[in-house]
């Protein structure tokens, strides 16, 4: 948060709970990225000095708000692994990172097998997708919310009675998404503060179907 020292990996570690063996992970990833990003372009330039708060405190906070019991998580527009790659490392959750950017995909193989995350990373276009049975589908930074829940749909529709949960980190103007998102969906959904910006939000939305307005 803004004025706040950078976050600490210890201080991190201690608010999402996590053990020294899956910190000890979580340091391999970000330091993986560091060096990447001195390269390629994967988080914004003014996140990096606070990047534990920023990207893995942010990223981990959707933990707590999962399935009990989740298995298998698809996280899309993956980028650098936000928030897929560290939920499934702080799960164990198998997580399907999707990323059309060959760069990026090439980032996310090479932190699966450093950090022996359970990911499988596919390259391709979201709208090219196969839907699989999923427990969540997760999304960070990537698009409105109406448009996300038009990527979710297909893997909603594999489930009609038992839809996967979509959780959605979202900035300050999460209010008018929600209702520019309402003219094509009908949409159940709760929000949730987030622990890393305070204007921010965590929208959960558990249930949705198209109008007659969806595209």
């Amino acid at each position: 948060m803004s004025g706040e020292p950078p976050l600490t990996p210890e201080a991190c570690a201690a608010a999402l709970n996590v053990s020294r063996e899956t910190l000890a992970r979580l340091e391999t990833y970000v330091e993986l990225l560091i060096r990447w990003q001195r390269r390629r372009n994967l988080i914004g330039r003014g996140t990096v000095s606070d990047v534990w708060r920023r990207h893995i405190l942010d990223s981990g906070q959707l933990t707590a708000h999962l399935p009990g019991g989740t298995r298998r998580i698809v996280d899309l527009g993956s980028g650098a692994g936000l928030p897929g790659l560290v939920l499934a490392i702080l799960t164990g959750a198998e997580t399907a990172l999707v990323e059309s950017d060959a760069a990026k995909a090439a980032f996310l193989t090479e932190a699966v097998r450093v950090t022996g995350a359970p990911c499988e990373v596919r390259r391709r276009r979201i709208e090219d997708l196969e839907p699989w049975p999923v427990d969540a589908v997760t999304a960070r930074a990537l698009a409105p919310l109406d448009r996300l829940l038009a990527y979710a749909a297909p893997f909603a529709a594999l489930r009609p009675d038992d839809p996967p949960v979509c959780l959605f980190p979202k900035g300050a103007r999460w209010r008018e998404e929600l209702t520019q998102a309402a003219g094509a969906w009908h949409i159940s959904a709760r929000d949730a503060p987030s622990a890393t910006e305070p204007a921010a939000r965590i929208l959960i939305v558990e249930r949705f179907a198209g109008t007659d307005r969806t595209a």
